[in-house]
């Protein structure tokens, strides 16, 4: 029986991390750097679980918050990239304001959307789609005006409608790099939910790692930094197996996939 070859590639990261974990727990250990300063992967782990009951509910709120942002990014993100695609004269007048938004860093801003919207929901919510709007629209945009040309003009041949070539050609072809901008809007709508909580809030991630820096807690801060990581590797999993179940025809030409039917 072969050895299954995805479980093979990830033992090399996965060797990695132990590695740098034991070598953490070592130098933690050796009182090289003072353990409040970098508590070791034991204690930052009990510390894990003595505030697992508040993590989760703080977890709740910063989910929820980035579930909106990355909603809202990703829904307007496709309208606006259709929009542009149909209409020339529209994405020459958006597109340099979009590439624009960008060179406005969201940590500067941020503080403003408090000021304006307070200290709710609203400001976070509008922080995680300016993250996540951008990278969404570009690849869509550029997805679609890359479709063949070849292949459009054959399915208007055959008496395609404007929605068939949709369907049939540049959604298709823009599958696979609007998957690959959804995982890092994902990676992003967390980071930008905790980012907006630590400018103001009153529950969330972000407001937590405040209070527990202030403490010098900092086992309890990485913890906060170890959930967050997993958040983002759990939303980077799940968007794997959509990608998966949306794009059969991509799965049946990995090779992997491939030699382990074999």
């Amino acid at each position: 029986m072969k050895p299954d070859r995805g479980l093979r590639d990830k033992l090399y990261s996965l060797s990695l991390v132990a590695g740098i974990l034991l070598l953490w727990q070592i130098v933690s250990d050796s009182g090289l750097v003072p353990s409040f300063m970098l508590p070791s992967p034991l204690t930052v782990m009990r510390a894990f679980f003595a505030d697992l009951p508040l993590l989760l509910e703080n977890l709740g709120i910063t989910l929820l918050e980035a579930m909106l942002g990355l909603g809202s990014g990703v829904a307007l993100g496709f309208l606006f990239a259709l929009a542009m695609e149909r209409w020339n004269g529209l994405r020459l007048a958006l597109y340099p304001l979009l590439v624009f938004s960008q060179t406005v860093p969201t940590v500067a801003i941020a503080p403003l959307l408090v000021l304006w919207m307070g200290f709710g929901l609203a400001p976070k919510v509008l922080v995680v789609f300016l993250v996540t709007f951008f990278p969404i629209t570009v690849n869509l945009l550029e997805s679609f005006r890359a479709t063949d040309p070849d292949r459009l003009r054959l399915l208007e041949a055959m008496g395609a409608s404007r929605g068939q070539l949709f369907r049939f050609a540049k959604w298709p072809n823009a599958m696979e790099p609007f998957f690959a901008a959804l995982k890092v809007s994902a990676s992003y709508s967390v980071v930008g939910a905790v980012i907006a909580e630590w400018l103001g809030g009153t529950k969330g991630l972000g407001v937590y790692m405040t209070q527990v820096r202030k403490s010098f807690a900092y086992d309890k801060m990485f913890a906060v930094i170890f959930l967050i990581s997993a958040l983002s590797l759990a939303l980077l999993f799940l968007l794997e197996r959509l990608k998966a179940i949306s794009m059969p025809w991509k799965r049946a030409a990995d090779p992997q996939q491939e030699e382990k039917r074999k």
